[in-house]
């Protein structure tokens, strides 16, 4: 039986997650979108050092028997077409799946409505009247590729990772994206960040907006934490959203406790400590946009909670979690989360 000590770390892990966020206004939609919209890379630069400290944090605990690697299942089309939806989504929503919570503990009505679309249709996706179209894209598409090498558990030699499809020691492929991860942002330069005055620390981390590098180190060491505190608790992968809201909202329906896990408090945790960190700061307040946008933003929540059931992870689930494990599934499905948002950014701001 799994002590609920185990299961409270993922409340402590969603305060540290939600507070990073806030502070760091971590969002991989404007990420994403700013790169095409904008020209601007500073948010993608976070994300980029996110990976980097992921990366090699994971596959360090994993090399000492602290962690078990557990890539996704490669499902090609149910990637394809569930990130590319999730993609879509997340613009229309104004926020992927960890924007979208922490904007919730800012006090965002719009962001607000876009989790209930997000929630609802992840439900309505994994077991209501979408199943049979997740089912059949998931088991059609399953791909397996079995390997010798025995570093790490079952599942990273069977659901297929970069360092299992070319049968080489992970470290050589984490030293090889960790270069060119280097050189393409030395190539970038250092960003749009504003140079100000010295302040205190207690200004600089709770009142002042958190920079690009400060914000990706803080979130790659939440995720790192995550991975053993969850495993601790029987759910052997780092941080996740999509899997805590919809099992938070079949609670709300049903009353089952069994449905409370580490997800769940995970994100509660994450809203909380999104408050926590915009009052201090000054910036909790409700605010809601007109009804065409709410309506916008469910449709936009809709999408990513239909995308992220059938892609088998959100932006957090895969890009975040999966790609610092190697893992083909979160490459291809982050890949096409990344499409998804250009696509919708493409129509609604620069068409």
């Amino acid at each position: 039986m799994i002590a609920p000590v185990h299961i409270l770390s993922g409340f402590i892990v969603g305060l540290l997650f939600g507070f990073v966020l806030q502070r760091g206004r971590f969002c991989m939609n404007s990420a994403f979108r700013d790169i095409l919209v904008l020209k601007d890379y500073t948010l993608l630069k976070a994300v980029v050092i996110a990976l980097i400290v992921e990366m090699i944090g994971f596959h360090a605990m994993a090399t000492i028997g602290i962690i078990h690697l557990n890539p996704k299942p490669l499902f090609w089309g149910a990637n394809i077409i569930g990130g590319f939806l999730f993609g879509v989504g997340m613009v229309l929503a104004g926020g992927c799946a960890s924007g979208t919570s922490y904007r919730v503990g800012e006090g965002m009505v719009g962001s607000m409505v876009a989790l209930l679309g997000y929630g609802a249709f992840a439900i309505v996706t994994s077991s209501g009247l979408f199943k049979p179209f997740k089912d059949f894209l998931q088991k059609s598409t399953l791909v397996k590729i079995p390997t010798d090498i025995n570093m790490y558990a079952e599942s990273a030699r069977t659901n297929p990772t970069l360092a299992t499809i070319t049968n080489v020691n992970p470290w050589i492929w984490v030293g090889i994206i960790t270069i060119i991860a280097i050189v393409v942002l030395a190539w970038k330069g250092r960003g749009s960040e504003e140079v100000e005055k010295p302040k205190s620390l207690y200004e600089r981390i709770f009142k002042q907006g958190w920079g690009w590098l400060s914000t990706g180190i803080a979130v790659g060491i939440v995720g790192i934490i995550a991975f053993p505190a969850s495993a601790a608790a029987g759910r052997n992968y780092p941080l996740g959203i999509t899997g805590g809201w919809a099992r938070l909202f079949k609670y709300f329906i049903t009353g089952d406790p069994n449905l409370i896990s580490w997800e769940v408090l995970e994100v509660v945790g994450l809203v909380v400590g999104a408050f926590i960190a915009a009052y201090i700061a000054g910036e909790a307040k409700l605010r809601a946009p007109d009804a065409k946008r709410l309506i916008q933003q469910f449709i936009g929540g809709a999408l990513m909670g239909v995308g992220a059931v059938t892609n088998f992870g959100c932006n957090i689930g895969h890009v975040l979690s999966g790609v610092p494990q190697l893992a083909l599934s979160s490459l291809l499905g982050g890949f096409f989360i990344v499409l998804g948002c250009w696509f919708a950014a493409y129509l609604m701001f620069m068409r």
